[in-house]
Parts: C-alpha cells; sequence; structure tokens
C-alpha cells in the first residue's frame, strides 16, 4: 500500500469531494462504518488510521477525538449483519437464531447512529474526560 501510494490517492479522492471537514468526516463515517460490517475492528485500525489520521488532523481534528470515532464507527459495524461477528458470537451463546435478534435490535442501532453523530459532531463530549485527565 505504502509503495503505490494509496494513502494519499485515497487522501486525494477524500479532498476532492468536499473541503468542509463536516462532510469530510461524513464520509470517513460511511467508510468506517462499511469496512466496520466485513472487517475486524483490529486490522480496520491497523489498515485504515494511517490513511485517515492525517486527513482529519489537516482538518484540524484532534487525535484522540478522531480515535473514538474511529473505534466507535468499527464497533458498531461489528454487531452489524452482514458479517456481525459480536451478533453472531452472541446468538450461538444464546442459542437463538440470528433472524429473532436483528428485528429487536433496530432501535439499538438507531441510538447508536444518534450517539455515533453526536460523538462526531460535538467533540467536546468525547474529549471532555481525556481533557479533565490530561490537559494540555
Amino acid at each position: 500500500m505504502t509503495n503505490a501510494d494509496v494513502p494519499e490517492l485515497i487522501n486525494e479522492m477524500i479532498t476532492s469531494v468536499s473541503e468542509n471537514k463536516w462532510v469530510i468526516l461524513l464520509i470517513i463515517n460511511l467508510i468506517l462504518l462499511f469496512v466496520g460490517t466485513f472487517m475486524d475492528i483490529t486490522p480496520a485500525i491497523l489498515i485504515f488510521t494511517p490513511i485517515f489520521l492525517p486527513i482529519a488532523q489537516h482538518l484540524g481534528i484532534d487525535p484522540v477525538h478522531f480515535g473514538i470515532i474511529m473505534v466507535f464507527n468499527l464497533t458498531i459495524g461489528l454487531c452489524t449483519p452482514p458479517v456481525g461477528t459480536i451478533l453472531f458470537v452472541g446468538c450461538s451463546i444464546g442459542k437463538i437464531s440470528i433472524d429473532k435478534v436483528v428485528k429487536p435490535l433496530l432501535p439499538m442501532f438507531l441510538a447508536l447512529f444518534v450517539v455515533m453523530a453526536m460523538i462526531c459532531y460535538f467533540p467536546q463530549l468525547s474529549l471532555l474526560l481525556p481533557t479533565l485527565f490530561a490537559p494540555s
């Protein structure tokens, strides 16, 4: 990826869409949600942090805030179909079919998306504790 300048290509592609920080953050959120549904969180963080963190820093987004956004997005992806690793593990432990679990979880997914939007667009919420315990 490094030799082929993939991070630079993705950076140029995303920033060519818009210069607005909130629009780019929305695009990154959608990409991370999509990736989170198919990939485990650790490899996704290792692959996408070097690509998206420079974009976030260029836009003036705090790295800790961006890390929280990444982890929350990818975690939502872990519990949503089609792959939904956490969903399959929970259903296996509870000995219940996925069909019976997904429909009642729809309000929870809606709540997770609302919380994700609050975390993304109100950085003070997610940075309150880090700034209290590690003031700069």
